[in-house]
Parts: structure tokens; sequence; C-alpha cells
């Protein structure tokens, strides 16, 4: 079995590709030909959980064991740790053992921007980005990668913070522009952009009500009941796509807390597919929202990308 560190996994799982392999495997769990249950989430303490998330398909399978410890800056540890085991379906034998939160990541970046690629009808050429954390950088990353986006800006409350990560980011990527924004801004005068991402884990609305009619709104970072980035006026104002309808229903605190109209709901897989024209879900020119919850299938994907890429 081959073991990948956090930066190994990376290499293995390439953005451009992984946007490629989680378009099909959305189709795969909606036709049944994945089989992933709702993700087993077994409290540890109150400020601690263990996430488990299996995924079966024909070719390959993996699980995923996460936990989630809040107040680990404390003992100077990452929040999130855990591993991605792939393995053969029909023999079980293991196939590499990847690193949970490089996986977690890379496909939670990738799975916003085959939202971005269906959902919005042109190509970004700008991004605001709410939050400062790891999905952030990972989407920050993705964005330059996928689509060649080079400006930039970034929100959030600790000011010293976001400047470090616009510093930190175009020092990856020389080409960019990236702007701290203070975060009280984004109530007052928003920039016109083509996305507006948020990737925070904030229980009160973080992207603005106000956002232009053209820009897709993605909200990342609420994956609890009790969690919230959107708005419900927004919500209420525009059509709502999701990566997993059933793990919507139970994780999108936004969705939950706004009490939406589920039937104005729609699994990106419908989009996709062709079920749904993305034209028809952006009524007046008003762009839909897109929310995620990250789904085991779209772990299966990542795996199918890292044994591609490494020929295992």
């Amino acid at each position: 079995m081959h073991i990948l560190d956090p930066r190994q996994t990376a290499q293995a799982l390439p953005y451009t590709t992984l946007v490629s392999a989680l378009e099909r495997a959305t189709q795969e769990l909606a036709s049944g030909a994945i089989r992933a249950p709702e993700r087993q989430v077994v409290p540890i303490d109150a400020t601690s959980v263990l996430l488990g998330m299996p995924a079966i398909a024909d070719d390959l399978s993996v699980t995923k064991r996460i936990t989630v410890h809040a107040d680990n800056a404390r003992h100077q540890l990452p929040a999130i740790q855990g591993e991605v085991v792939a393995f053969e379906t029909h023999t079980g034998r293991r196939i590499a053992l990847m690193d949970g939160p490089t996986v977690t990541g890379r496909r939670t970046a990738a799975m916003s921007m085959l939202g971005i690629r269906t959902l919005l009808p042109r190509t970004p050429r700008s991004a605001l980005l709410i939050g400062t954390g790891a999905q952030a950088a990972a989407h920050a990353d993705a964005l330059v990668e996928v689509f060649g986006v080079q400006q930039f800006w970034i929100a959030a409350r600790d000011l010293d913070r976001t400047q470090a990560f616009c510093r930190a980011l175009c020092e990856r990527h020389p080409q960019v522009v990236a702007s701290p924004l203070p975060a009280r801004m984004l109530q007052e005068d928003l920039p016109r952009t083509d996305v507006v991402i948020a990737l925070t884990t904030s229980r009160t609305a973080v992207i603005p009500e106000h956002i232009a009619a053209d820009t897709l709104a993605i909200g990342v970072g609420a994956f609890k009941p009790d969690m919230v980035e959107f708005p419900p006026a927004l919500l209420h104002a525009r059509r709502i796509v999701v990566d997993d309808l059933d793990g919507a229903h139970h994780e999108a605190g936004d969705l939950i807390q706004a009490k939406v109209d589920w039937a104005r709901v729609v699994a990106i897989s419908d989009v996709v597919a062709g079920k749904l024209a993305a034209a028809d879900l952006a009524s007046a020119g008003v762009l839909p929202v897109f929310k995620t919850v990250g789904q085991a299938s779209w772990d299966l994907a990542a795996a199918r990308v890292m044994r591609a890429t490494l020929g295992l």
C-alpha cells in the first residue's frame, strides 16, 4: 500500500482532473453506481467529532476517517486530522492511504469549480473569498489553476491574517493581485466580482444579501445544522443548487434555518446531466446559489484521480 503525505497527496490530485472526476461521480451517485451512505458523525466531546465516510463503486472504494478537534490550536495541532484509504472493490486490496485533510480540501475546492463551470455563464476573472483558512487557500489555488483567475479580494475579521493570506497567495502565484477587504466592508461597498465563496464556520450570515444578480455565490464552510453563511433573503430570492441533496437536508444549516422550499432546491447532478439547464435556473438573469456539504463519493473521485496519476 502506498502511503502519501500531504505534499504527495496534493501532487496526486491536480484540480483540473479532479473537476472532471467529480462530474462523473455526481452522475454515478445519482444513478446508484456509487453507493455512499450519509456520513457517520460520532461526538467525542463538546467541541470534537469523529466522521466516517465510506463509498463503494465497481472499480474502487474508499473509507475516510476524520477527526475535528476545534480546540487543537492550544495544543499546536491542526483541528482536522485523518486519512482516506483506497482499495480495490472486488478484492479489498489496499492501494493507498492519502492525507485526509488534503483530500478534503482539494476535492471540496474542485466541487466549487464544477459549480462555477456549470452555473456561471462565463469564465470567471475575479473572486471574493470570505475566510482565510485551509479551504480558502485551496479554493484560491483551484481558481488560478482551473480558470486562470488573477484578481482576488479576501475578506475576514482578522485584518493581519487577511493580509498574510494575501501575501502568501501572491507568493504562490506571482501573477495574482490579492487585496485584503475588512469584513465590515462586505455590507457596505462590495466589489464587483464574478464569484463570491464563503469558507467559514460562521453561525451568522457572512455572504452579503446585495450581491450582483450575475455574481455566483457559493457556500462551503457551513456543514452543520447550526452553521450559516448565506442570508435567508438571498436563499429565498434565488434558485438553490446543492452538491448532494440528501446530505443538504440534514447538514446545510443555511438552508435548514432559512426554511427554504426544498422543491426549489436541485442537485448539481441534474444540471450536469442536462435534466435542468443552467439557464433555466437563472430567473431574469439572476444566477442561482450553490451550496456544498461534501460527500464520500467526492473522496472516491479523488482516489480515482490519485490512482490514475500515480499509475497504481
